[in-house]
């Protein structure tokens, strides 16, 4: 900062925070997409979203049709991001929604209801071999990613301005936990999209493999949704408990697995080898879930 310089002061548990004034206007960005078309386009313009680009210009000699639907797709991949003006050589795109009424909190529990319903519902697309619920979870997933967006536009703007985590009103600590914790949820649906992938693959599976299965995910789901508990908890003994709760289920788990292992040697080695895809995707988001829950531990200790 130089001398004359507009501050702010925010204040921050037993601190004050100094930055130069910011700028309350809506954050405007301006992109060259002449060489990027396809994945690379709609990804571009994520990246924009999730920096905090309230209004994105996009610009070329001339937009192809094939880069207005990559940019159509990247739009209805977004929460709240809209086409605002589109002529030969431009497509404007802006964020119609206020950040300051955007609460990452919110954001991170819609992920948590869509994440382990999406769970459940694709074990029960495999057990049941119905590839209706399966078709409806792999939809879903496209659900999980925008939250999942949403949430990192939130957290770097956190970084950026202290005004943002105070209009939030979560510290921004807090936030970070939060944010790491999406992470692992987003994971987890991708998993569950996996799943229904691979269940309308497979027909009818053995009673006593589906029976195992369906357990293995109750466990998993007992896990996510201790670890959840733990990061919401206002208390710091009931996260403690419940984290710790978590991880040590995690570690019992572990022989679940093997002993459905030992099942799927039994069968046809084309069904059995998508069967262990499965086991190794439920396995995988126990240990999403138990990462949520050292999370929660972090966040529930004490800070000098």
């Amino acid at each position: 900062m130089s001398s004359g310089t507009t501050v702010e002061l925010y204040p921050e548990d037993d601190s004050l925070l100094l930055t130069p004034q910011s700028d309350v206007d809506r954050q405007e960005g301006t992109l060259d997409v002449s060489d990027l078309e396809g994945e690379r386009l709609t990804r571009a313009v994520m990246t924009m979203y999730v920096s905090g680009f309230d209004i994105i210009r996009l610009e070329a000699g001339r937009i192809t049709t094939d880069q207005r639907r990559a940019i159509r797709d990247a739009t209805q991949s977004l929460v709240g991001v809209e086409i605002l003006e589109e002529t030969t050589d431009s497509v404007v795109i802006q964020d119609l929604l206020d950040s300051s009424e955007l609460s990452i909190v919110n954001a991170v529990s819609r992920m948590r209801l869509i994440a382990t319903s999406m769970l459940a519902d694709a074990v029960t697309a495999l057990v049941e071999n119905d590839d209706d619920i399966a078709h409806d979870v792999i939809e879903r997933d496209d659900d999980v990613d925008r939250l999942w967006l949403v949430v990192s536009r939130i957290f770097r703007a956190t970084l950026r301005s202290p005004r943002a985590a105070e209009e939030l009103g979560v510290p921004r600590e807090d936030c970070f936990d939060f944010h790491s914790s999406a992470r692992q949820l987003e994971r987890v649906a991708d998993h569950a999209a996996k799943i229904s992938n691979l269940a309308l693959k497979l027909d009818e599976i053995p009673d006593d493999v589906a029976d195992a299965l369906a357990a293995l995910h109750d466990d998993a789901s007992d896990v996510l949704e201790k670890a959840m508990d733990a990061l919401f908890a206002d208390e710091t003994a009931e996260a403690n408990q419940l984290g710790h709760a978590a991880r040590e289920a995690v570690l019992e788990i572990d022989d679940h697995t093997r002993t459905i292992d030992d099942m799927l040697r039994e069968l046809d080695p084309v069904q059995a080898q998508s069967l262990g895809l499965i086991v190794d995707s439920l396995s995988r988001s126990v240990d999403y879930g138990g990462n949520i829950a050292e999370t929660a531990l972090q966040k529930a200790a004490p800070r000098p």
